[in-house]
């Protein structure tokens, strides 16, 4: 039986390691040929290796199938138009992007550096936008296409210590439902998933109390190819009614999220003054505040990934 993906070619980024080289092997298993681009940096975004790309290349190729390694940085136009350009190249067509390259520069606000910020929005935020613009024409001139973008729960609920990747996985989520409101009348979907799994993106999670240990057990146990069957239907052509959508993933459970929307209002004929929002507003609304430090636990009962 053919797979879901059959004469599909599938861009991956960050396709070397973790949880992009499970979706890797699993389209490629489910008949898609695949361009694997990983430039093999650290997790903070420095340095390079061919190893973890060729690895994923050699692994599909092994198994019967078809992949290419790209080895550029998503952060560069050139090097992200590069990504789609392989794909057409090598396989004569492209028809899903998966943006799930990243980086990490954890700090606390305070002490967080332009540096730091900048680097973790090129790659997260921009990185995205470059691969997805360059795949855009390709998609609009045969009538269809999936962009399928990695944000995360540090992005849709925050997180401590990551205002810089908090702030490229939420603005990921409205790029993506710009692009899905922009190219629906061609045919072409773009969605997001957030994922729960253990990787190098997570290892570094702190696991010094019992606490901590506990969280890292947990995560531990989700692993990174549980993702993969979402990302690979989404590519297909099954999919072809989803769009604009937010998702998450943890083991065996796929969650959908809702929009941002109004949960309460009130009105005040004469206009409102500071003073008036003080004893009236803000005592109707409280019910509805969650402190900062209970957000995670009250919109998601898991840590943020």
């Amino acid at each position: 039986m053919p797979g879901i993906l059959e004469g599909k070619v599938v861009a991956i980024t960050g396709a070397g390691r973790g949880i992009g080289r499970e979706v890797a092997l699993l389209c490629a298993r489910e008949g898609a040929a695949v361009v694997v681009n990983d430039p093999g940096v650290a997790q903070a975004g420095d340095g390079g290796d061919t190893g973890p790309a060729d690895a994923t290349v050699a692994d599909i190729r092994a198994a019967g199938g078809r992949a290419w390694a790209n080895l550029a940085s998503v952060a560069d136009p050139l090097g992200a138009a590069s990504i789609i350009e392989d794909a057409v190249q090598r396989f004569g067509r492209i028809d899903a992007v998966v943006n799930n390259a990243g980086i990490l520069r954890d700090t606390i606000w305070h002490k967080m550096s332009h540096a730091d910020w900048q680097a973790v929005i090129d790659v997260n935020l921009t990185g995205p936008f470059n691969v997805s613009k360059a795949a855009t024409p390709y998609f609009r001139e045969q009538g269809s296409g999936s962009f399928i973008h990695f944000t995360s729960t540090s992005g849709l609920i925050g997180n401590v210590g990551q205002a810089n990747y908090s702030a490229a996985k939420l603005g990921l989520v409205a790029l993506s439902q710009s692009i899905a409101l922009d190219m629906a009348r061609f045919g072409v979907r773009s969605n997001c998933i957030a994922p729960f799994a253990w990787s190098r993106m997570t290892a570094s999670i702190p696991a010094e109390t019992p606490e901590q240990k506990l969280r890292v057990e947990r995560i531990q146990s989700m692993s990174a190819d549980k993702i993969a069957p979402l990302v690979a239907f989404l590519a297909s052509d099954r999919a072809a009614e989803v769009n604009n959508q937010i998702f998450a993933v943890r083991r065996n459970e796929i969650v959908l999220f809702n929009k941002p929307r109004p949960v309460r209002s009130m009105t005040k004929v004469e206009g409102w003054t500071a003073q008036a929002i003080a004893d009236e507003l803000v005592p109707a609304f409280r019910p509805n505040f969650a402190r900062a430090d209970e957000v995670s636990a009250h919109v998601f009962p898991y840590d943020p990934i």
